[in-house]
């Protein structure tokens, strides 16, 4: 079926993990003829622009410059609904009288779904995370709603909901399942895969460009094995843990190692890096997985989904939010060892790495999973199914 040009609406939150995700998509789409614009902080601007996506300024008011998040999940919370009041104004000024024919949205941009029910226009959740399940509600919502602090919020959100022109007002059933969804994670990843009803969310797997994601880094010809470490874009202030792993691997026979710090860890604080290590503040991780034999992550969905695309065994090394309950799943799913950051000692980390590249049954698991990570279609198969949105 020829394609029709359309406007495409990409709304988001300048946070690097959500980002990063849907980025081959919005490529892929500007590459298939469509106007695809991009609203988003000039934060992340610059992740943004190899896109092509037109960009459209929408200043959030998220702490994602100092990185400064609360530990409670209720005030966390009320961040994200603060930053959708501020914003919907904004994204209105922007398509009120250039309104898209699709809006595509993060999960954490609420704004974005109240403009298009306010328009009237179709909308579809991109979601960097594993998506609700039937029993979300009951298993786990309901504990959040139970926070002190949880009645203000529900409270705040519904009038918002009243105000903004959202014809979804109920609370719950706004910020819960939405009418459709793409989830960009393998489907392994997802918590109770079995109850996660597939006429509204489709798994596509990680979605990237095969050719400008595996470019950047060499392997050196001498590494007989590489390692990579990398805890991410937030939680990356861990100088002690670092520490910790240039004595488990450093000068570690037959292994070069990645060790991606962040840009909030002076290289300073790591003392003398071994000969065998190269640190960064950030790396192209994708284009060193492709070529790594094992990673320690911390269990991001993102890394996750890197790591389970390119084969290679992890140690998951939790921070923080979902990431536990990740680091769980790459146990369960057989490709991983969970270190806790407390228990992160050199001896348990070179432990770990010894126990996952010696088991065999490991490198099996590593493969199957791999091959159905690539098989669920990435970002071409994505690409298709918001076409698809388009002419129905």
């Amino acid at each position: 079926m020829p394609r029709r040009r359309a406007h495409i609406a990409m709304v988001g939150v300048p946070i690097v993990s959500h980002v990063l995700p849907s980025l081959a998509i919005i490529r892929e789409l500007v590459a298939r003829g469509h106007r695809v614009t991009y609203a988003n902080d000039p934060f992340v601007a610059d992740l943004i622009a190899p896109t092509g996506a037109e960009p459209v300024p929408c200043t959030s008011e998220l702490p994602v410059a100092d990185n400064k998040w609360p530990d409670d999940p209720i005030a966390a919370s009320s961040l994200f609904l603060d930053d959708a009041v501020q914003a919907l104004p904004q994204l209105r000024a922007a398509y009120d009288d250039d309104p898209a024919d699709l809006y595509l949205y993060d999960i954490g941009a609420y704004a974005a779904r109240a403009l298009a029910e306010a328009q009237g226009r179709p909308l579809l959740q991109l979601s960097p995370t594993f998506v609700g399940w039937d029993g979300y509600e009951e298993e786990v919502a309901v504990h959040l709603r139970n926070l002190p602090g949880a009645d203000a919020y529900r409270e705040r959100f519904a009038q918002w909901l009243a105000d903004c022109g959202a014809t979804t007002t109920d609370v719950d059933a706004f910020s819960g399942p939405p009418g459709r969804a793409l989830a960009l994670i393998p489907r392994a990843m997802q918590l109770h895969v079995d109850r996660v009803d597939t006429a509204v969310v489709t798994f596509t797997g990680p979605c990237f460009d095969a050719r400008a994601d595996t470019d950047g880094w060499t392997r050196p010809a001498a590494a007989d094995n590489v390692l990579l470490i990398s805890l991410g874009s937030a939680y990356t202030h861990r100088p002690e843990f670092y520490r910790q792993c240039l004595a488990a691997f450093g000068d570690l026979s037959g292994w070069h190692v990645v060790l991606q710090i962040g840009k909030y860890t002076d290289p300073a604080e790591l003392g003398d890096v071994p000969s065998n290590v190269e640190v960064h503040s950030w790396v192209p991780q994708r284009a060193i997985l492709e070529q790594a034999d094992a990673f320690v992550t911390h269990a991001g969905m993102g890394g996750c989904g890197e790591g389970l695309l390119a084969g290679v065994p992890m140690i998951a090394v939790p921070q923080g939010a979902e990431q536990f309950m990740n680091a769980d799943r790459l146990v369960e799913l057989g490709v991983a060892r969970r270190v806790d950051t407390a228990d992160a000692t050199a001896e348990t980390l070179r432990a770990a790495l010894n126990d996952l590249v010696t088991d065999p049954e490991r490198r099996d698991r590593s493969e199957r999973l791999q091959a159905a990570a690539r098989a669920e279609g990435g970002t071409l198969r994505a690409a298709d199914l918001i076409e698809s949105l388009l002419t129905s």
